[in-house]
């Protein structure tokens, strides 16, 4: 019995560091192709000539635009490693 509860909490542990290690990689994977997905969006825009010319609401509009998207694919991962965590525990 206590050896199962070991062996458990070692595949949350195992769970826990490949998760986090898969999400962040896909956390950085979108911080680059997020901003190139907002330029492919606009493309009467040229985000980066504008903040360049020191255009601040551009520049405002497209980082929280960017950073939102970040976020939102950090909670669903956050999400996905706590449930292989669950799962690894109540196994």
């Amino acid at each position: 019995m206590l050896v199962d509860v070991i062996i458990n909490i070692g595949w949350a542990v195992v769970f826990s560091v490949l998760g986090g290690a898969v999400g962040m990689g896909l956390v950085l994977a979108s911080a680059r192709v997020l901003p190139k997905l907002i330029d492919r969006m606009t493309p009467d825009l040229d985000e980066a000539k504008e903040i360049a010319r020191g255009n601040a609401a551009v520049a405002e509009y497209f980082g929280r635009i960017v950073s939102a998207g970040i976020l939102g694919i950090s909670l669903v991962i956050a999400a996905a490693v706590l449930g292989g965590i669950l799962a690894a525990l109540h196994g």
